[in-house]
């Protein structure tokens, strides 16, 4: 069976690194097509609180040398209003260098929502996720690694997806069932690829402030759970909390949901990380036994 390859790259330099990601995983041609691209910005604050302005700017100057016809940048926002977040990052400058169309999904009106639902789902009534993200002909997304403060333990590409819901604090955050109702959001899309950020990691904390290191890589990846198992690998290779030390990486349950949904890889047998030169190589040998163990 192929392996999902997660390709890791040392670099300070968040643009030259995601660079470096889509040489490697060149994205299709998207001629004729819309592509949705999808940032964290649950805030504005400065990476890995936010994406930061040169990774999205990459990604962006890839989508578009892809040919793509219409560019979608879309996000909600929360606990920071969608707006002031936009505004505090340049949002409609960076799209406009692009052509890009700026969506809040704060703002949008009921008509703007699809209701997406399945057998076993713990979104009561189902999840409701943007028309523009459901009728785009291709998605892209970026994310930061970092741990999550607030009862998802971990926040990376999985945890990107909250932002395609409506803001609902309470419904996500206050009952037993979050990080399993974070991985079923992920059922709506499919990113082509999703970069993650982790040249500067949280630790502890997150996902707006907490402790910080500097771990200097960027990593990239078509599924999903590979990319959140070897981003989990190299929390644990830098030292982390007890919620992210103390637990296989396959036993956390937004990984445990993601698998039973079928989303990607079942194990870490399953998965590769990829590089292509000696600094990225030691640090890839390091993170894969980690991963191996759990």
């Amino acid at each position: 069976m192929k392996k999902s390859e997660v390709y890791l790259v040392a670099a300070e330099d968040r643009g030259a690194g995601a660079r470096r990601c889509l040489k490697h995983f060149p994205l299709p041609d998207y001629t004729n097509k819309t592509v949705y691209v999808k940032p964290n910005f649950n805030t504005a604050d400065p990476s890995p609180g936010s994406t930061h302005v040169d990774t999205l700017d990459a990604l962006l100057e890839g989508v578009r040398a892809a040919n793509a016809k219409k560019i979608v940048v879309g996000e909600r926002s929360g606990p920071a209003v969608t707006a002031e977040v936009f505004e505090a990052k340049g949002l409609a400058a960076l799209c406009g260098k692009y052509g890009a169309e700026v969506l809040n999904f704060e703002t949008m009106p009921e008509a703007g929502w699809i209701t997406v639902d399945r057998p076993g789902f713990h979104w009561p009534g189902g999840l409701q996720i943007p028309r523009a993200v459901l009728d785009a002909d291709a998605s892209v997304a970026t994310c930061c690694l970092k741990t999550h403060g607030f009862g998802g333990v971990f926040s990376c590409s999985l945890k990107l997806a909250v932002g395609l819901t409506p803001e609902d604090f309470h419904l996500l955050h206050d009952g037993p069932d979050m990080r399993k109702m974070i991985a079923e959001i992920n059922v709506a899309y499919t990113p082509d690829l999703v970069i993650a950020d982790a040249v500067e990691v949280f630790t502890d904390g997150g996902p707006m402030e907490g402790k910080r290191y500097r771990a200097n890589l960027m990593l990239a990846g078509s599924d999903r759970i590979a990319l959140d198992a070897v981003g989990l690998a190299v929390l644990k290779s830098v030292g982390s909390n007890s919620a992210i030390m103390d637990t296989p990486i396959f036993a956390q349950e937004q990984i445990v949901r993601a698998v039973e949904l079928g989303l990607g890889a079942a194990g870490p047998s399953e998965i590769e990380i990829v590089t292509d030169d000696e600094a990225s190589a030691q640090i890839a040998a390091r993170v894969g036994e980690i991963l191996q163990k759990g």
